[in-house]
């Protein structure tokens, strides 16, 4: 009978020891002992802001990942779906990032920068036609406001005119992002 008091004893002193150290759920802040519990939502870094700078980074493959991250948060917005088919453009993917930025149209009819981007998906496949339908749509909904919408409406139609048309001065198709920023699409070799 001893033995069962002294396991009794035992147990209730490391019972004191955690609810000194902050508890059985949690810990004291200068405790050598790992925090229990989750993380809270509001601790997160937004998924997009993460992928946003690993694109400017050009590392569009955990790019792609934070973008999922966010969409599993946020949802299948036309924020992400549109950074999901930008990630996808840039890593050559035209297919994925055509049907990714459609689909974010579809979400956001108003939203510039995914008509944007998916003209310059259809401008790579050589649908110049489509391609210029689209930046116009994407220019009126920027209201003119954009230089890089504008200069990719511009080279849409010089190329719709002219297919053989490549610019003088080096201009390149410009990915655009809601908010400040942008997404250079440089020519391949």
């Amino acid at each position: 009978m001893p033995k069962i008091w002294l396991g009794f004893g035992l147990a209730l002193s490391l019972l004191a020891a955690c609810d000194n150290a902050g508890g059985l759920g949690t810990s004291a802040p200068d405790s050598p002992f790992a925090p229990t519990g989750r993380a809270e939502m509001e601790d997160a870094v937004d998924g997009l802001i993460v992928g946003h700078r690993l694109m400017a980074a050009g590392e569009y493959e955990l790019a792609i990942k934070a973008y999922f991250r966010a969409a599993a948060v946020q949802g299948q917005t036309a924020d992400v779906l549109s950074a999901l088919g930008s990630a996808n453009l840039k890593l050559g993917r035209l297919g994925q990032a055509e049907r990714l930025l459609r689909r974010a149209i579809e979400k956001d009819e108003e939203f510039a920068p995914a008509w944007n981007n998916l003209g310059v998906v259809l401008m790579e496949q050589g649908k110049f036609g489509e391609a210029s339908r689209v930046f116009r749509v994407a220019f009126a909904l920027d209201s003119g406001e954009s230089v890089e919408i504008r200069n990719n409406l511009r080279l849409a139609l010089a190329k719709l005119e002219e297919p053989d048309y490549s610019p003088d001065d080096n201009i390149n198709f410009a990915l655009v992002r809601r908010g400040t920023g942008e997404y250079l699409l440089l020519p391949t070799p």
